[in-house]
């Protein structure tokens, strides 16, 4: 690791002054992680390279425009997730996306560190595998399927209050595993189809 760029502040003043080799340790630095996060909100290895590759090139077009109290990592993330919507917006004409998922999802690229978006993505699928059968089946119709209650209580021939009473039993079990960031992490899995409890 080249000590020049430990603060974000050297790196930001190095790119600024258009050096290479600064724009080549940012990308070794968050290539692989920004991947990562692009995939999960994509599901599209291709797309996602895409959205990175992007993102760089355009850091570095507006280079002499970085401010100085910049948070690189939060910035690449930002980026990653607007450049997200606007792909998702120009394929599929995106409605609404939550402001709330937003700040979450910014909270996490935050707070973690940088191996734990993905680890926290495979902790939710795993507990999701995890949950008892009937309560995981009526979860993924409804989070990753996007049915309502009344559509899954009759596709699987149970009462409303039998899918409420499993959803919530799934969140309850989730929640105690991944805490407060739940909710993001399934956004992340399953986007816009996401309904809170």
């Amino acid at each position: 690791m080249d000590t020049n760029f430990i603060k974000d502040i050297d790196l930001i003043d190095a790119l600024k002054k258009g050096d290479e080799k600064a724009y080549t340790f940012l990308v070794n630095q968050y290539h692989h992680k920004l991947c990562v996060y692009a995939f999960s909100l994509t599901k599209d290895h291709d797309l996602s390279e895409d959205i990175v590759q992007n993102v760089f090139l355009s850091i570095w077009k507006k280079k002499s425009n970085l401010k100085d109290e910049l948070v690189i990592k939060s910035y690449l993330y930002k980026s990653v997730y607007n450049e997200f919507i606007d792909q998702y917006r120009k394929e599929k004409h995106l409605l609404s996306l939550e402001k709330k998922h937003y700040d979450v999802l910014s909270e996490i690229t935050e707070d973690e560190d940088e191996n734990s978006l993905e680890r926290l993505i495979k902790l939710v699928k795993k507990e999701i595998e995890n949950l008892p059968p009937k309560c995981k089946q009526t979860f993924i119709l409804s989070r990753q399927d996007g049915l309502t209650n009344i559509e899954i209580a009759e596709f699987l021939n149970v009462s409303i209050k039998s899918v409420e009473a499993h959803i919530t039993k799934a969140f309850s079990i989730l929640r105690k595993t991944v805490g407060d960031k739940m909710n993001s992490i399934l956004f992340l899995l399953f986007g816009a189809k996401i309904k809170t409890i």
